[in-house]
């Protein structure tokens, strides 16, 4: 995410609001005219003002202040946004006409999604406030792994620049500063092999091109070789890529010296979830690595991210965007519960877009509120389209996971999260079968183990036990074992060879946790 999570109801800015105010004035809260938005000055500007008043770094300041400007720069959003005829529409209709005076006003702002996104920045480009023909943007593609479809988002470069400073700051202040100790060159490498116009070969790029005190490559695809070169330079290293580029280091590492494999200290992947085998193989090959969650996405180039290896909640960057964790209400939901992920870019002038779904689920977790960095944090939970359906029931495919996990392991010693590269539930939803894929080693003796023990109907039973664990707190009485048995679904456990096409994967090699077929 990147700057702060939206506080929970009652939380007021408190004495922040002067500061606030006077960093961003009265004259600069409504601009009349296009030419008055290419003239506002930036908002990484004042946060660097901020710094000054208050004598610490940004991340550093109490949260009320942090809270106060956030909710300012909003303020100033809508009214600049005001300027456009289509966003004028769509805020009027949900009874939003200025600057919300509190976070719960800021709640009634609609949400988008990637069809409002769509239709605003691409083709004419009409939701942009400051038209596209005056020069000095970037327009950048998402790789359309959702659903397929070519997806835009626009740009100030000048606004892009200022996020990757601040968010590259970040990185090295508080999640690769303790990983590359001593005196010897510094290594950042990514993998990342998309197009260039995709935001992860541009934004991410970006982002790690501006960490402090690093010699930065961007790698591209790497191959054995490669690595033993890139791995050949003196001093600890870095590398960032999409879950399928990490977890695979550990196969191209095999031949690597025992001094190139111990250099290497923090392993950073994108796309959701790293397996846990695979977290496992690149600790046998490497034996001093972090893994760490770098979690973005096409309008966020740094979501969140993981601070330590220990825990896998992730850190907002403050100051880079909102980030809100609401429920079906567009309402906060309060720490401990799960929401959807929505994100507000807070360094847009030119091109605004307001409360962005990204299509992911996350817990919100207790803000960071100690000595040093003060943010908030929050557990990705999954896709928003993680959901096996079940006639008229919906599970948590991530839960469903865990549970059938669970059990399957206590029946027949059989650890899914051992033996699995991967994992894809495949719902026939016409035939009502519902087949778990495992991708391992060996999958014929695994299949022959689990068989021996839970018998020709067990894995039956062990689905329609585990199912009812998937669902929310106040639905679960809803969904008892029989309920799913009386469901007519079948269930299935099919374990896999490791490279085989039962197991669907997108165009850039991510493997989808669920998968329906009608």
């Amino acid at each position: 995410m990147t700057s702060m999570i939206l506080a929970p109801p009652g939380r007021s800015p408190g004495d922040g609001a002067e500061l606030a105010a006077r960093l961003i004035p009265e004259e600069e809260m409504r601009p009349w005219s296009v030419e008055d938005v290419r003239a506002l000055p930036s908002f990484a500007s004042k946060m660097r003002e901020c710094e000054r008043i208050c004598g610490v770094p940004y991340s550093e300041t109490p949260h009320e202040i942090q809270d106060a400007l956030v909710l300012r720069r909003l303020g100033q959003m809508i009214n600049t946004m005001l300027l456009n005829p289509l966003w004028r529409e769509r805020l009027a209709a949900s009874g939003v006409t200025g600057a919300p005076a509190s976070y719960e006003e800021w709640e009634r702002v609609p949400l988008s999604d990637k069809t409002v996104q769509r239709d605003m920045f691409m083709g004419a480009r009409p939701g942009m406030v400051v038209p596209l023909g005056h020069g000095g943007f970037e327009v950048v593609a998402s790789g359309g792994t959702s659903d397929g479809m070519p997806l835009e988002i626009v740009y100030s470069l000048r606004e892009l620049r200022d996020t990757y400073r601040i968010a590259g700051a970040f990185m090295g202040a508080y999640q690769l500063r303790d990983h590359l100790p001593g005196g010897d060159p510094k290594w950042l490498f990514t993998n990342l092999a998309d197009y260039q116009m995709w935001s992860s070969g541009t934004m991410v790029g970006g982002v790690l091109q501006q960490v402090p005190g690093v010699n930065y490559i961007g790698a591209g695809p790497v191959t054995a070789p490669v690595l033993q070169h890139m791995f050949s330079y003196p001093g600890p290293k870095a590398m960032m890529g999409i879950s399928a580029g990490i977890a695979i280091l550990g196969d191209l590492g095999a031949g690597l010296s025992r001094e190139a494999r111990e250099s290497f200290r923090v392993a950073m992947y994108g796309s959701g979830v790293l397996p846990h085998r695979k977290r496992a193989e690149l600790r046998a090959v490497y034996p001093n690595v972090a893994i760490l969650s770098y979690f973005a996405a096409t309008q966020a180039e740094t979501i969140g991210l993981q601070l330590t290896d220990d825990s896998p909640w992730l850190a907002a960057v403050p100051g880079l965007h909102l980030v809100e964790i609401v429920d079906e209400n567009g309402r906060a939901v309060a720490e401990g519960e799960e929401g959807e992920l929505v994100v507000t870019r807070l360094h847009a002038h030119e091109a605004p877009l307001l409360r962005l779904k990204l299509g992911d689920r996350m817990i919100r977790r207790p803000a960071l509120d100690g000595p040093g960095l003060k943010t908030g944090r929050f557990e990705f939970a999954g896709r928003t389209g993680d959901v096996l359906h079940i006639n008229d029931s919906q599970y948590s495919a991530a839960l469903a996971y865990a549970a059938v996990r669970e059990d399957l392991r206590a029946a027949t010693g059989v650890d899914l999260d051992e033996a699995a590269h991967d994992v894809q539930f495949v719902n026939h939803r016409e035939g009502k079968t519902i087949t778990l894929l495992a991708a391992v080693d060996d999958a014929d003796g695994l299949a022959h183990a689990v068989s021996a023990v839970l018998g020709p109907s067990g894995v039956q039973r062990v689905f329609a036990g585990a199912l009812p664990r998937s669902l929310s707190l106040f639905n679960d009485r809803e969904a008892t074992q029989a309920a799913v048995e009386r469901t007519g679904y079948r269930f299935h456990l099919a374990f896999v060879p490791r490279s085989s096409p039962e197991i669907e994967r997108t165009a850039v090699g991510k493997v989808p946790l669920v998968r329906d077929r009608g």
